[in-house]
């Protein structure tokens, strides 16, 4: 077997610096660790579904769909302030027919997203 000309990427122990190199406690609040809760089914808050009645792959179901739910409330915050901005802003301010459209197909989208989540599947 061929052996890599490239260092492994995965943190190295060395015993003669094992005192002097402190690696931090980790920040659950920090980014990579939300993400991996959310990955790992947690829901818009980033902390897992409460509902412990329920089967493992339904609390992951609700967690997607409280995502899908973040999100869409997230864009249709966008495309209420673009069309704000539209009607009583300058005429540079308008994000534009192009932008509104993608906009209005993101909901769609989260909201699809949404109800195919929350369909009971037996």
């Amino acid at each position: 077997m061929n052996t890599s000309d490239f260092r492994s990427l995965h943190a190295q122990y060395n015993p003669d610096t094992a005192e002097t190199e402190r690696e931090p406690s980790p920040d659950p609040n920090s980014f990579v660790a939300t993400l991996h809760r959310i990955g790992t089914g947690a829901a818009a808050d980033g902390q897992p579904w409460p509902e412990r009645h329920q089967l493992p792959g339904r609390c992951l179901q609700l967690a997607d769909a409280d995502c899908a739910l973040a999100g869409l409330r997230v864009v249709a915050e966008l495309m209420l302030a673009a069309e704000r901005a539209r009607q009583n802003g300058a005429s540079e301010e308008y994000l534009g027919d192009r932008m509104m459209e993608g906009l209005k197909m993101a909901c769609v989208a989260l909201t699809a997203q949404v109800a195919e989540r929350l369909q009971v599947r037996e």
